[in-house]
């Protein structure tokens, strides 16, 4: 709990066994009320390992659902628990978990809606092993988010996030992509629709063989779904096309069915 509210933990997993018991360990427990993970059907023994760490709330696809439908879930299942705040932390440790703290009080503390736990922020990010390709990519794509979407943010593309509830319940998140681009929607909704958004610095850490990391081809049509997601975003708001993402009427996460989306394994 933070000040009376549930912190939940959720983690998209998929092939995760190797990374997951050392990310689960360093999670503050002190702080998270709940952990959710999400077995996106892996080819691993990823669940034996949940299993085995004694997590309570696991769920597992039976066909793989892709990135952002794993997301779905994840973000579904928290709600259903009754969560205020909502952490995303991958199980590769790619990202470290000592920034819960620090990410769920500026939530709670109402600074901010939506938090970014940003690898550009500092001076790390190749450093820590980030692939030159995807470094560049990320500048880029970066600056003409920000140009489109009127924002001036480090980077759209890390993967550790932290979102009040009110973020999750408002989006229309069921009309977003269930692939990778599913991350860089969520941040232009909650652009259109007029949440605070802040950043704070983590390190970059990918390790060969563990970090989860995309390939070339892969990220070639993750950055031109950024980029139409983008002219997407300033066309509506010009008035000059209307798209379900940016809806008020846009089809929301349904909580009254519970998860939903996988078969509950404990």
């Amino acid at each position: 709990m933070f000040r009376d509210q549930k912190v939940v933990v959720v983690m998209p997993a998929y092939n995760a066994a190797k990374t997951l018991e050392q990310t689960y360990r360093e999670i503050p427990f002190d702080i998270v009320d709940s952990v959710v993970l999400v077995d996106d059907a892996s080819q691993d023994n990823t669940l034996e390992v949940a299993r085995k760490l004694g997590l309570s709330n696991i769920i597992r696809h039976p066909v793989n659902r892709g990135y952002g439908g794993n997301q779905k879930t994840c973000y579904t299942t928290a709600l259903s628990l009754g969560a205020d705040i909502v952490i995303m932390l991958h199980p590769d440790y790619q990202y470290t978990p000592k920034l819960i703290h620090a990410m769920a009080s500026l939530i709670g503390v109402g600074q901010y809606d939506l938090i970014l736990a940003s690898r550009i922020l500092g001076d790390g990010a190749l450093e820590g092993g980030m692939p030159l390709y995807k470094y560049i990519g990320n500048r880029f794509l970066t600056c003409f988010e920000n140009y489109l979407l009127g924002k001036k943010l480090s980077e759209y593309h890390t993967g550790y996030r932290a979102f009040s509830r009110k973020v999750l319940e408002t989006l229309p998140l069921e009309e977003n992509s269930d692939d990778f681009i599913f991350d860089n929607e969520i941040l232009a909704q909650a652009i259109f629709f007029g949440f605070r958004i802040g950043e704070i610095s983590c390190p970059t850490r990918y390790i060969a063989g563990e970090s989860s990391s995309i390939s070339l081809r892969r990220s070639i049509t993750y950055g031109l779904g950024v980029l139409k997601t983008s002219i997407k975003f300033r066309m509506q708001k010009m008035g000059l096309k209307h798209y379900p993402i940016f809806s008020s009427r846009g089809r929301r996460l349904n909580l009254s069915s519970g998860s939903g989306r996988g078969q509950a394994s404990e």
